[in-house]
């Protein structure tokens, strides 16, 4: 049942608000509609199942040897971030009562006070509710984040990463813009879902952890391509499922503004998809699957700053230039030399920028309205005459980029120089792949055996140093020849995968 006047269902006047009022003695849920709250907790499950639609997208984009590497981090990233965010992230980018503009203070610290006040994103649901949904936001952030460690960089360090970065980069630019005391919430920035905290925070973090990083071994990149299309496409229909509760969920309850932003995100999607493939069938002569999964990402990157704000046919402009910007986008990682190798920041950090521009010109207060809690109170962009809005968003969008290069190079850069902590895997691991090196473990058994026995050295319980040679025991001779200071070998005494007599084979479909 709805309701005909502006705002939340009922004005909140429980026995405590400083603490979220008192469920021992009243009912906390009566200030809100159940369906709101339905749909808030459906859209945090739906965000949810986007961080292992993360883990198989990146999956399928690395080699064979590392896609096992990719799940773990992303999967293990939530684990870290849940406990963070319980522990002080909440508090960090959420709590009233911190007045800096910058960052929060610790009134939420371990969910305490967090109960049945209306929530600081809206009147619409408790903000118990909303910690928990915005969980899921930084989680998501953070997955992406971890990318940046493909095919080279180790686990641990990784993770140890995650929970600093998530307390020094994504709760400081979260507080910015969402919070009622944030700079550029008092600014006026319009961010529907995230293009500074999930988009900017996410693809440039990931761009400055590669440059901390370093570059693959060369000879690592030669001929490289994705190794599984297939989990490319599973993991970017999950990411898009997951996406229109990112995006339609933003609206804080089932309304209409809820249902424009889903809208918007698919016409955003699929017209950043046509125009990627329409690029990348220009230079191949080929209609590439895994063109169609970038500039579906990349629509939806776009989106999720904008799909609240902008009209229908604005999101159709918006995903033929997001497609263009992200595409081209991609070369801007060789410009740098920094080896981004997963292109988070093409499709993240460029798609974040591209759709926090478009709500300067397209930004439309009828759109803003149709939760029917902002009606009237947020002016649009150049569609309702608000021409400072572009110098607004543009300073924005610079603050994030700056903070959150600056800032994560600073971290990784700490975490490198602690000892134990070293970022980056050895090159002989590098070689041997993530998923012997760092987990013992493999994405495809019966494939590894079947295909890729002879080049497989069994894990051992300790993880391998800097420097340690590692001699394949049932090594190709190509393989062996790539070790540092080791001349080509003659034919090698047979082992238990090699019959006495037989030659050692003289190619492999081996992924190096």
């Amino acid at each position: 049942m709805s309701y005909s006047w502006i705002g939340s269902p009922v004005a909140f006047n429980g026995t405590d608000e400083e603490t979220g009022g008192d469920s021992a003695t009243e009912n906390l849920n009566q200030w809100y509609q159940s369906g709101d709250q339905a749909f808030i907790i459906v859209a945090s499950c739906m965000v949810l199942i986007m961080i292992p639609g993360i883990a198989f997208l990146y999956s399928g984009l690395a080699r064979r040897k590392s896609a096992l590497s990719l799940i773990w981090v992303c999967m293990m990233s939530f684990s870290v971030i849940v406990f963070q965010w319980y522990f002080w992230g909440y508090s960090l980018a959420f709590s009233s009562t911190g007045t800096s503009g910058f960052i929060g203070n610790l009134h939420h610290f371990g969910l305490r006070n967090t109960l049945g006040k209306p929530s600081p994103g809206s009147p619409l649901i408790p903000e118990l509710l909303y910690s928990f949904y915005q969980m899921q936001f930084c989680a998501v952030t953070a997955a992406l984040v971890v990318g940046a460690t493909a095919e080279r960089g180790r686990v641990i360090p990784a993770m140890v990463f995650t929970f600093f970065w998530a307390t020094l980069v994504y709760c400081p630019i979260a507080c910015w813009v969402w919070n009622i005391n944030g700079w550029a919430f008092k600014y006026g920035v319009l961010d529907y879902a995230g293009g500074g905290p999930v988009e900017i925070g996410s693809g440039v973090s990931a761009l400055a952890y590669s440059w901390v990083l370093g570059r693959r071994n060369e000879k690592m990149m030669l001929n490289f391509r994705p190794h599984n299309i297939s989990l490319i496409t599973l993991g970017t229909i999950l990411l898009w499922f997951g996406w229109l509760g990112f995006n339609g969920g933003s609206a804080f309850g089932a309304n209409l503004r809820a249902t424009m932003a889903c809208w918007n995100s698919c016409l955003t999607a699929m017209v950043a998809a046509m125009t990627w493939c329409l690029l990348d069938f220009r230079l191949a002569k080929k209609w590439s699957l895994v063109g169609w999964c970038s500039g579906t990402i990349s629509g939806l990157v776009a989106a999720t700053p904008a799909s609240g704000f902008i009209t229908p046919w604005a999101s159709i402009i918006l995903g033929v230039v997001t497609g263009i910007c992200c595409n081209f986008g991609t070369k801007v990682k060789f410009l740098l030399k920094i080896d981004d190798s997963l292109d988070v920041f093409a499709e993240h950090a460029i798609g974040g920028m591209v759709g926090l521009i478009f709500n300067a010109f397209f930004a439309a207060d009828y759109i803003i309205g149709l939760d029917g809690v902002n009606t009237g109170v947020i002016t649009g962009g150049f569609i309702n005459h608000n021409y400072k809005q572009l110098y607004i968003q543009i300073a924005y969008l610079v603050a994030c980029t700056a903070y959150a290069f600056v800032m994560s190079t600073i971290i990784a850069k700490a975490i490198d120089l602690v000892p134990g902590l070293h970022l980056r895997a050895s090159s002989e691991a590098e070689l041997l792949g993530m998923d012997d090196d760092q987990h013992g473990e493999f994405a495809y058994d019966y494939v590894e055996v079947r295909r890729d026995y002879l080049a497989w050295t069994p894990a051992e319980k300790d993880q391998k140093e800097d420097g340690v040679r590692i001699v394949p025991q049932h090594g190709i001779e190509g393989h062996q020849n790539m070790m540092p200071n080791r001349t080509p070998s003659p034919d090698p005494a047979p082992t238990s995968a090699r019959l006495e007599g037989e030659k050692p084979p003289q190619s492999s479909d081996h992924e190096s």
